[in-house]
């Protein structure tokens, strides 16, 4: 655990070092996600979050590795987002970026 907090501390450091080099269309939308995301390595009860389970909804209590697995998968599902993102902003595509920061943000449970 702390050694993915410290990843993703890096990873929102260099991405908020570079950030001011080169802006495109979204870099400040990206760069608030970052911020939150450094909050969020701070916050172990903070973080991405997935849709609900069939399991969830037939009022199945989650076992501790369905829980780490559906938090593994909604890591994973935001940082492709945001690597979407930042791809799309170094290549100045202003409504792919926002689509990428958007979809980031709702599994962040920004919106």
């Amino acid at each position: 655990m702390k050694r993915l907090r410290g990843l993703l501390l890096t990873a929102a450091t260099f991405a908020g070092g570079t950030a001011g080099a080169q802006a495109g269309p979204c870099t400040a939308q990206i760069a608030e996600v970052d911020r939150y995301i450094e909050r969020f390595a701070l916050n172990p009860t903070a973080g991405p979050t997935a849709p609900q389970s069939i399991g969830a909804q037939l009022h199945h209590q989650p076992t501790p590795s369905s829980v780490a697995s559906a938090l593994s998968a909604a890591r994973a599902n935001s940082a492709t987002a945001l690597d979407r993102a930042r791809k799309a902003d170094a290549e100045g595509n202003e409504a792919a970026c926002m689509r990428a920061v958007e979809e980031a943000k709702e599994l962040y449970g920004l919106e």
